[in-house]
């Protein structure tokens, strides 16, 4: 009966941690996305250190949890001891450091929100409507998500090329449609035939919000069924370890 018990538990660790690989293919592909994706919101925040720092975490943290997976399948299947101790270790850690960036980021949600307005202020005072990567990003952010500036349109009041011209221009990917007249592009600057712009009011900063409130049920399960698969590797690894009281090397592959 005992034999048996441990057999099931190193099987189950052992899907488990094709699993965990799994969650680290997905974990590296989406920081090599937001990375790399010349439409993806990390074009525009491209000035912004920590964001780059983040998605390079992402992609370290998937690279090590495919390794940790690769380990823990090792150490289950051949029961070596000091793989499924280690193994403990860096879930146990992994745990506690997505714990902590958790709490770092409620708390910090007011500091992140003022980071954010200056960078994007930045990009909104310096865009020329040349269709450069971080425009054509930010162009396809208003547009999506059907907003205007970050706090509002009132953000475009400092770019420069409004300002110089003699006509009266507001950003193209800022036009609401149903306000719309005539012909219209999605780039660069239009000419309004009036002051009032025709124009989203709402900025992206609520609209970001408002899709985090509408989507944040699926954000929680997933971070909660990370973390309880994540405790239950623990738990499988740490009974298995205390039931190996032999060690047998030569089950292990030499090449």
């Amino acid at each position: 009966m005992r034999k048996g018990c441990i057999t099931a538990t190193k099987y189950f660790l052992f899907l488990f941690n094709i699993i965990f690989f799994l969650f680290g293919v997905v974990i590296m592909g989406f920081g090599l996305w937001l990375l790399l994706d010349n439409q993806s919101f990390i074009v525009v925040l491209n000035s912004s250190t920590s964001v780059k720092v983040g998605c390079y975490i992402l992609i370290g943290v998937g690279a090590f949890s495919m390794l940790m997976g690769l380990f823990g399948c090792m150490g289950a299947v051949y029961e070596i001891r000091c793989l499924l101790g280690l193994y403990f270790t860096c879930l146990l850690l992994i745990l506690i450091a997505q714990i902590a960036a958790g709490a770092l980021i409620y708390f910090q949600k007011d500091v992140l929100n003022v980071q954010m307005s200056n960078i994007v202020t930045k990009v909104l005072d310096n865009y020329p409507g040349n269709s450069t990567t971080t425009e054509q990003a930010w162009d396809f952010i208003q547009r999506n998500m059907e907003c205007c500036g970050w706090s509002g349109h009132q953000d475009w009041n400092g770019n420069m090329v409004i300002i110089n011209s003699s006509q009266l221009l507001f950003p193209c990917s800022c036009q609401n449609v149903s306000l719309a007249t005539g012909n219209f592009s999605e780039i660069g600057f239009c000419e309004a035939q009036t002051p009032d712009w025709p124009v989203y009011d709402v900025g992206c900063a609520a609209s970001v919000e408002k899709w985090l409130l509408t989507n944040i049920g699926v954000i929680l399960g997933i971070c909660l069924g990370v973390a309880l698969v994540e405790l239950l590797g623990m738990i499988l690894s740490i009974c298995l370890c205390k039931n190996v009281h032999a060690e047998d090397y030569t089950k292990v592959p030499k090449y």
